[in-house]
């Protein structure tokens, strides 16, 4: 059996054991889409969305792309939270980056990885404006890690300023921002502080949360 037929016959299987198990599975997830979720990560492998959250597939809306970031020119991105908050009226917006991220690693060293480089110079301007905070931590798995946080605090940032969101806001509508990071190690999302569910909030959000990111710098480490 080849890759693609194991995988064929993967699915298959996995259908029949939801159909055993729900029989009125399938036919929900037909007729309807209604999550309270746009979940924006990263692409790599190992954070999928519905798994980490616990939710059944139609619980959340994923949008995906190296090292999470949210460009204020990314029309892909930008149509994703425009579609999720306007037509399927998400109460939640999770940018959720993680540890031990090879793009924001990329970005941190300089490495050269292709076309690519271009996008994460979106990262490497994180790097720089925080470049006092990260010169700070001499381990380079911390300084790693503190970038990864960061990163994911900038991106919730940038959702925030969206013309889209702050419609939102503007109208009147329940939504919330949220920057987290996950953990590979433990399969923990850490919240970072960084909460925001009206035009007010921003900038207090975003004070606090990077200072909370100092002081892990300062303290080494990171309590779940």
């Amino acid at each position: 059996m080849t890759d693609i037929e194991s995988l064929l016959q993967r699915n298959r299987d996995w259908a029949e054991r939801v159909r055993r198990d729900d029989p009125d599975f399938f036919h929900r997830l037909e007729n309807q889409q209604t999550p309270k979720y746009l979940w924006i990560g990263c692409s790599d492998s190992r954070v999928p969305a519905n798994q980490i959250l616990g939710l059944d597939p139609g619980e959340v809306f994923v949008h995906r792309n190296i090292a999470n970031v949210l460009s204020h020119g990314d029309l892909n991105a930008l149509s994703v939270i425009q579609f999720a908050v306007d037509v399927l009226k998400v109460e939640h917006i999770l940018l959720v980056g993680h540890y031990g991220c090879g793009g924001v690693h990329a970005a941190m060293t300089g490495a050269r990885v292709g076309l690519v480089d271009n996008w994460l110079r979106h990262v490497g301007d994180i790097a720089h404006k925080h470049a006092d905070l990260l010169a700070s931590v001499e381990d380079p798995a911390m300084r790693h890690a503190r970038l990864c946080e960061l990163n994911a605090v900038e991106q919730a940032l940038n959702i925030c300023k969206t013309t889209v969101i702050r419609a939102a806001w503007t109208r009147g509508q329940p939504l919330a921002i949220h920057g987290w990071v996950y953990a590979l190690g433990d399969g923990q999302v850490r919240e970072l502080g960084m909460d925001v569910a009206k035009y007010e909030d921003i900038g207090p959000a975003y004070e606090r949360a990077v200072a909370d990111i100092k002081r892990v710098a300062a303290q080494g480490r990171r309590d779940a």
